[in-house]
Formats: C-alpha cells, sequence, structure tokens
C-alpha cells in the first residue's frame, strides 16, 4: 500500500497518532520518580543562585532556546522568572568557534567560558550521538555542573554514568522523540516552581 493513497496515508496517520499516545504514556510512568528527583536538584541549583544552560543542534537547538524562553519569562502568572540561556542563541560566537577547527566543541567551549559549578548543563539529543552535545556534557561534568540529557532512540553514547539525569524516550522517530522532549521540559519547569513554592524542601 502506497502512502500516496488515502489508504496509505491513513494508515501512517494511525501509525504515528498511536505512537503518539502510547509512548509518552509509558515513558512518564516509567521516569516519574527520576524526573521529580531531577526537579529538586534542578530547584536546588537555581536556589543556589545557578542558571540553566541549554543546547543541541538543529530543531533541538530550538528546544534549547524554548526552555530556556520558560524560564525566564514564565508564562504563567505569578511564577518567579529563572535564569537561563540557550548556548545556541549567539551565531557569531557559535559560528566563530566552529571556525576554529573543532566544530565538535562549541558548546563545551561556551560552558568552560561561561559556566559555574552551581549551572546546570541540559543537552538535547535526537539519539545520544550528537559529538558536540557529548563533548559539552562531559565538560560540564567535569566542572561540577548537574547534567541532565533529553535523548532518544538507545540514548547513543550517553547513558550510564556520563550525565547525572539521562531521559531517554525508546523512539527511532525524531518527531515522537521531540513531542516527548517538549512535554518533559515543561513538566521540569513547572516542577521547578512547585519545589520553590515550598523552599524549605531545598535546604
Amino acid at each position: 500500500m502506497s502512502a500516496e493513497t488515502p489508504e496509505g496515508l491513513a494508515a501512517v496517520l494511525e501509525r504515528r497518532f498511536a505512537l503518539s499516545t502510547s509512548l509518552p504514556a509509558t515513558f512518564f510512568e516509567s521516569e516519574a520518580p527520576r524526573i521529580a528527583e531531577a526537579c529538586w536538584a534542578m530547584a536546588r541549583r537555581f536556589h543556589q543562585g545557578g542558571r540553566l544552560l541549554a543546547f543541541g543542534n538543529g530543531a533541538w537547538a530550538s528546544d534549547a532556546q524554548h526552555v530556556s524562553v520558560e524560564f525566564v519569562h514564565p508564562v504563567i502568572v505569578g511564577k518567579r522568572a529563572l535564569p537561563a540561556l540557550a548556548l545556541t542563541n549567539d551565531s557569531a560566537t557559535l559560528t566563530g568557534l566552529m571556525a576554529g577547527g573543532r566544530p565538535e566543541m562549541p558548546f563545551s567551549e561556551q560552558l568552560r567560558i561561561l559556566a559555574r559549578p552551581q549551572d546546570i548543563a541540559l543537552g538535547f539529543s535526537p539519539d545520544g550521538r550528537c559529538p558536540n552535545v557529548v563533548a559539552a556534557l562531559a565538560q560540564a561534568r567535569r566542572m561540577g555542573l548537574l547534567t541532565l540529557a533529553m535523548l532518544g532512540g538507545d540514548g547513543g553514547l550517553l547513558g550510564g554514568e556520563a550525565v547525572d539525569y539521562c531521559f531517554v524516550v525508546p523512539a527511532d522517530d525524531p518527531l515522537i522523540v521531540q513531542e516527548v522532549h517538549e512535554t518533559l521540559y515543561h513538566i521540569l519547569w513547572e516542577l521547578v516552581h512547585v519545589f520553590f513554592e515550598n523552599e524549605g524542601l531545598l535546604s
């Protein structure tokens, strides 16, 4: 059955809809305790004066910018603004570092210069195999930052002990992976604020 026929298009839509509804439910049910733990760790870093530094490639560069905006400019009235920056924002700095002959290093170089130990590094990768994201998270870990990774597929090079909190969406479809990532970082934002509203939990 060709995807160009009405029947083929219907089959594509049914498969995508089924995956878009079933996979997130399974993912968030299994990851709920670790998500709550990661939010508490993030809230503590913000409480100590830390900042969120986010990064990713392509469409995930937009996610890094999106999550940063959420923290800096809360869309819910009454929520406090928290310091966050997407390392993908400054094209001159990013391309300048890439032109230095080590294209896998721009995010890690920015972290080396800008980051402080109390900060939070959040890296996005659709499969965990983006060299610049892997290098940046390794740099952040060496500097003592809290490290989080949002990945897809099998997690690639970032499983195990590579980061403090590794969230892997077990799908090879990048669109599904990104959909779950978007929901995940909105939950991170919301739960961080829940902890801030109960600051006794942050000491």
